[in-house]
């Protein structure tokens, strides 16, 4: 998976290094004095003050899935590159249906576009989202990604802090004229534990083709440090949808893959 994974994304002809326009001094103190107070709480218990910016990430997942309440969660494994130089998510996830069937889905956001491509045996097609509703998905998991793994991807021009009280703040996102926004939750510390928006757009398992708006979050179980950097141990992604909440996704991420500031394919 890993191989496939790289070799698709240096295929995609994304950026390989920032410009001399993409600021990657350290964060100072003095820059993060406007954001709301819970902001900077947040960012600091990131260890985001003083350390260089990033401007991409690779991470590999590994962790459990499913599609309904119905179904068992299938063990599944997933491979994710980001980048702020042009904006894009790259996130390959790989699972067994009935614990036989190899099934690949790929969730991107390029060149201001979401889609969800899913393939059975990576031969076959089943599933191919793409439109507004995955234009709005995909981006507003960008926005969650950095919050989460990443923050110093959100210190841009394009993002929007506002204080809300102690505890959360609101962030939004703005890329190709359309604009995300969610809300984040902090416990004492200043970790984020969790991450929640509309900004998404849920499938009815039993009615695919009933697509809506719907609520969507990622609480986080804790943290971890990773080479002088705080990031998850475990974390859910859940639908909040009229008939009750489904937590469909349960990863944890493997500190031996993490790597920042590197070139896709690397």
């Amino acid at each position: 998976m890993r191989k496939t994974f790289l070799r698709e994304l240096a295929s995609l002809g994304l950026p390989t290094c920032p410009g001399p326009e993409l600021s990657l001094a350290p964060v100072s103190e003095q820059e993060l004095a406007s954001l709301p107070a819970a902001a900077r709480r947040y960012l600091e218990f990131m260890k985001v003050p003083g350390r260089p910016r990033d401007w991409s990430f690779r991470m590999r997942f590994e962790g459990r899935f499913r599609r309904s309440r119905d179904e068992a969660w299938m063990r599944c494994e997933a491979w994710q590159y980001s980048t702020r130089l042009g904006l894009a998510r790259v996130f390959h996830l790989k699972l067994r249906f009935f614990g036989l069937v190899p099934v690949l889905g790929r969730d991107t956001y390029l060149d201001g576009r979401g889609r969800m491509l899913i393939r059975l045996l990576d031969l076959v097609t089943v599933g191919d989202g793409t439109g507004e509703a995955y234009d709005i998905g995909e981006l507003v998991t960008y926005l969650n990604d950095g919050i989460m793994l990443a923050p110093s991807l959100l210190l841009v021009p394009e993002v929007r802090w506002t204080e809300v009280d102690a505890s959360s703040f609101d962030v939004a996102l703005s890329d190709r004229g359309r604009t995300v926004s969610a809300r984040v939750f902090l416990d004492e510390r200043g970790a984020p534990v969790d991450f929640a928006t509309s900004d998404r757009f849920y499938s009815d398992p039993k009615d695919p083709a009933r697509v809506t708006r719907c609520r969507w979050t990622t609480p986080m179980a804790g943290f971890m440090e990773v080479a002088d950097r705080r990031l998850p141990t475990r974390g859910q992604a859940v639908w909040h949808p009229p008939e009750g909440e489904l937590a469909y996704a349960d990863f944890a991420v493997d500190p031996a893959s993490v790597a920042f500031n590197i070139a896709p394919g690397t």
